[in-house]
């Protein structure tokens, strides 16, 4: 109920957002006419339509996108009709000829023959299919969800929820305009004028979107930023994640669960399939981990080690393969992946997060450990505590029966980005690039989906991060257009990593990297060298920095010597 709640209010508020304003026009075009037979269906149409597509978007992958672009031509086309009808009643009456038997009259020359549910409704489908709202925190949590949940009731119910608090605002907005053009028509006579003036405003709301004006400047121009109060409310309503459960030497682990099956698993490496019932009479560790998630990077060597030191005394470790980003559901870049990481226990890939969802998770990594009897005993979501998870494993172990297990607790020396985190709690954040999840970015609204030059401001404050050069800015990544593009950040934290990726093409790409507009000599990372240069290559985590001494705040550079590189998103160690 509070994600509803969240959705409808995040709805509502994106009547202040720029990317309002080309459908307007296409809203008000029947403000005169009564709400019930016009502004509602029209409203309706406009939600549904939305939800549908945002839904298909989502989930469908690239198929549903291309299709809504036919979807946005034809409903260009529709409206632009409808603009000219508005500015000449002559045309109207000409046009709405062929019409007249499906009952879709555009024309509006009179009330007998505009107030059509029907023609309302079809405005609302291709208003619909046009609008391209801002993707806000709000927004952006829901398309995130969706995409990672897949196409059911509650992904379309949560984007419907979210177009009727959108259409709600639309409506007061209307039944306001309604009472001014009422009022224009009786004191001024000026009806015929309003009706031209609103033809001439579909026009050009048509105009823009073509122009992708809807998604290009419009999202640049800041009438209105909703961002921080949306962000205020995802923090009021989102859970606090569950606390993690004290293991006493001695005390019984509780139980938790069962453990789900494993069917869902796209495919597995390392292993046949592997069934609950299979692993009967096995102590077993499952890993939920994407590789190009730091956080997962650094738990890895403790996995494999304990993979390793208690596969002959009754454990097995398997790792579930959750993608994060859509790259990271092509199992060649898992093998690849796999192999880099020397990953030698059973791995499940699951691409449709049918494994996820059977164990409820919400974590990257989550460690679940399960008992002979195939019960859930214990979790533990999150880097860390290490120590208490080896002795969860070796008191499963022991009440199998297992005697003479090795002691101590494995010590992986860990190098690169494996190497474990710092205690330091003020670094930055982990930084999304593209716009469903950026937070923080300092050049300038953003435009969605669409080709844009940025400009990199000449300082940035702490955490803050920013474009230069020729970008498309997508949901989850940036794409660079041409050479010579930079992105900025102004970060705390001994190492620096940025998930990359080649272009469509695979071409390698180079770069060079600076801190403080120097070279990064001793502070390179593992994927660049004392110069800062070095390739994209594929689809991975990049460490660009691993500062020799200390976690200083320092301004961070990378420069694409060529196009095509994708940027997804920035953690810190």
């Amino acid at each position: 109920m509070l994600v509803l709640i969240l959705a409808y209010l995040g709805g509502v508020l994106t009547i202040l957002s720029p990317c309002i304003l080309p459908v307007l026009p296409f809203v008000f075009a029947r403000a005169d006419r009564p709400f019930a037979r016009n502004g509602l269906p029209m409203l309706l149409g406009m939600a549904l339509t939305f939800a549908l597509v945002a839904t298909l978007a989502a989930v469908g992958g690239g198929w549903a996108i291309r299709a809504n672009q036919y979807g946005r031509i034809i409903a260009m086309v529709v409206l632009a009709l409808l603009g000219l009808t508005l500015l000449s009643s002559h045309l109207a009456e000409w046009i709405s000829r062929p019409f007249v038997s499906l009952g879709n009259k555009l024309s509006q020359k009179s009330d007998a023959e505009g107030d059509s549910v029907w023609s309302a409704a079809g405005l609302g489908v291709a208003t619909g299919l046009l609008w391209a709202p801002c993707a806000g925190p709000i927004l952006g949590l829901l398309l995130t969800g969706a995409a990672l949940n897949g196409a059911s009731v509650q992904t379309t119910l949560l984007l419907l929820t979210y177009a009727a608090g959108a259409a709600t605002s639309l409506a007061l907005a209307l039944a306001i305009g309604g009472r001014v053009f009422a009022l224009m028509k009786r004191s001024l006579g000026a009806g015929e004028w309003v009706r031209r003036g609103l033809g001439a405003l579909v026009l050009v709301g048509v105009v823009m979107i073509a122009l992708g004006l809807d998604t290009g400047v419009l999202t640049r121009v800041s009438l209105a930023s909703t961002g921080g109060i949306e962000q205020k409310l995802i923090d009021a309503v989102r859970p606090a994640p569950p606390p993690q459960p004290a293991v006493k030497a001695g005390e019984a682990l509780p139980v938790e669960g069962n453990l789900p099956s494993l069917a869902g698993g796209t495919q597995w490496l390392n292993t046949p399939p592997l069934t609950p019932a299979s692993l009967r009479g096995k102590v077993v560790l499952v890993d939920f981990w994407t590789y190009s998630c730091i956080n997962c990077i650094r738990s890895l060597p403790y996995v494999s080690a304990w993979a390793d030191k208690y596969k002959d005394h009754g454990l097995v470790v398997i790792g579930v393969h959750a993608p994060e980003f859509a790259f990271e559901k092509e199992p060649e870049n898992v093998i690849k992946a796999v192999n880099a990481f020397g990953i030698h226990y059973p791995v499940a890939l699951d691409n449709d997060y049918a494994i996820w969802k059977g164990f409820n998770n919400e974590y990257w990594p989550a460690h679940y450990f399960i008992d002979t009897q195939g019960r859930i005993r214990h979790h533990h979501f999150g880097e860390g505590e290490y120590a208490q998870s080896e002795d969860v494993i070796r008191q499963l172990l022991t009440e199998a029966g297992q005697k003479n297990l090795p002691g101590g607790y494995v010590q992986p020396n860990a190098q690169g980005a494996e190497a474990a985190i710092t205690d330091d709690g003020t670094r930055s954040p982990e930084t999304y690039v593209g716009y469903a999840r950026a937070e923080n970015f300092a050049g300038g609204q953003v435009a969605h989906d669409d080709p844009w030059s940025y400009h990199a401001p000449s300082a940035l404050t702490t955490n803050q991060w920013a474009l230069d050069g020729r970008w498309t800015v997508r949901d989850e990544n940036a794409m660079l257009d041409s050479a010579n593009g930079r992105i900025v950040y102004r970060f705390r934290g001994r190492d620096l990593h940025l998930v990359l990726g080649p272009g469509s093409d695979g071409k390698a790409v180079r770069f060079r990297v600076t801190i403080d507009g120097k070279a990064p000599g001793a502070d390179h990372g593992m994927d660049t060298d004392v110069d800062g240069n070095g390739t994209v290559t594929s689809q991975r985590l990049y460490q660009l920095v691993r500062q020799a001494h200390g976690s200083d705040e320092r301004t961070f550079e990378i420069t694409f010597l060529d196009p095509g590189v994708q940027a997804y998103a920035f953690t810190f160690g």
